[in-house]
């Protein structure tokens, strides 16, 4: 917000009047010209560091206002009222429970990463956890707190009691339609914060039973920066990750953390489809396997039967090169995904025409 320019009248009888009765009470200042006092106030000088995001305008929808309360609510629960029930899962990253808040009993899921962590590794951890609890998309697992115990870093997130994805076989394409358009939509507003996930795969794909999926596991995503140097650690499963990720001579050494996610989902989406892996060696073969398959064969396909919108879809996802995968905005209007909402068969018609052939594969 720029500062207004305009200088604002000055008060009457305040500042000014003091200031004016001051001077003409003073001999000496009536033996001098009368100079015309300055009653301008210089900005205040903003420190950047601390510098903070202006709060959002409140909503107009109650429901979303409720939401909002009951975040904030839970963000004052206390660690010792938690009390853990049972595991519910298990990784690279740490271990995740579920636990009950005793004053609501309202259940959780609470993740404990492993590690004795650095101590500036452990700001960093802090410092992506801050960013990740203002995250607030109805397609996004919920970050509710975090808390430095004994040593361990552990999350507060929102429970989703249908579990993962992971083994799902979903044959029928408007049900798989129906899924891709809640992960777009949520992937869609994670790469409009300039945030990257970088571990898409069906075990990160939650859902509740409202049939509500959301994407889970921020444990390895990274805040994009201009700053920072591309996305090139090596966290992640490499069997959903994308060629030029894993070889890194590929597309000559960039990497497009949005582009890398987008691969991902083709692959998720593929496999719940197909009801196995899509390519031609298992999903936890060794290394040079999976890197040969993934980096060195064409992309893997929808199969002839499915419909020639699905496997367009696939295709624009699965591009070797990823300036030619379609992003999260665009898929969110393939018509693949316009076909399954309500009242939408008319629009996804008129996508349909102007559809083009599947984009050419890479060699």
């Amino acid at each position: 917000m720029r500062p207004n320019n305009q200088q604002p009248p000055p008060p009457a009888g305040g500042f000014a009047s003091n200031f004016s009765s001051s001077s003409s009470s003073s001999s000496a200042n009536r033996s001098r010209p009368r100079r015309r006092a300055d009653l301008t106030l210089p900005l205040p000088q903003r420190d950047p560091a601390f510098a903070v995001p202006l709060p959002l305008p409140p909503s107009n929808n109650s429901a979303t206002s409720t939401s909002n309360a009951n975040a904030t609510a839970v963000q004052q629960v206390n660690f010792s009222e938690l009390d853990r029930v049972n595991r519910v899962g298990s990784g690279t990253g740490g271990t995740v429970y579920k636990v009950i808040h005793r004053p609501s009993s309202r259940s959780f899921a609470l993740k404990v990463i492993y590690g004795n962590h650095e101590e500036s590794v452990r700001r960093q951890i802090r410092r992506e956890i801050e960013i990740l609890r203002d995250v607030d998309h109805p397609n996004v697992v919920k970050c509710h707190e975090m808390y430095d115990h004994n040593g361990e870093i552990q999350v507060l997130l929102e429970f989703m009691d249908g579990g993962s994805l992971e083994g799902t076989h979903i044959s029928h394409e408007s049900n798989l339609s129906d899924l891709a358009r809640q992960i777009l939509s949520g992937l869609n507003y994670l790469h409009r914060r300039r945030i990257v996930h970088r571990d898409i795969k069906p075990s990160n794909l939650l859902i509740n039973s409202k049939k509500k999926v959301k994407i889970a596991d921020f444990g390895v995503s990274r805040i994009l920066d201009q700053t920072m140097d591309p996305c090139n650690s090596s966290v992640g499963t490499i069997a959903y990750m994308s060629p030029e990720r894993i070889n890194t001579d590929l597309n000559h050494g960039r990497y497009d953390g949005h582009a890398g996610d987008i691969w991902s989902l083709g692959v998720s989406i593929l496999e719940f489809y197909l009801g196995r892996f899509p390519f031609a060696v298992g999903r936890q073969g060794d290394w040079a396997s999976l890197m040969c398959a993934i980096c060195m064969s064409q992309p893997p396909e929808a199969p002839p039967t499915a419909s020639y919108e699905f496997r367009h879809f696939i295709s624009c996802c699965l591009q070797r090169d990823p300036a030619r995968r379609w992003t999260a905005a665009q898929l969110l209007q393939h018509p693949f995904i316009v076909r399954g909402l309500p009242g939408q068969n008319h629009a996804a018609q008129n996508l349909h025409q102007l559809l083009p052939p599947p984009p050419p594969l890479s060699t």
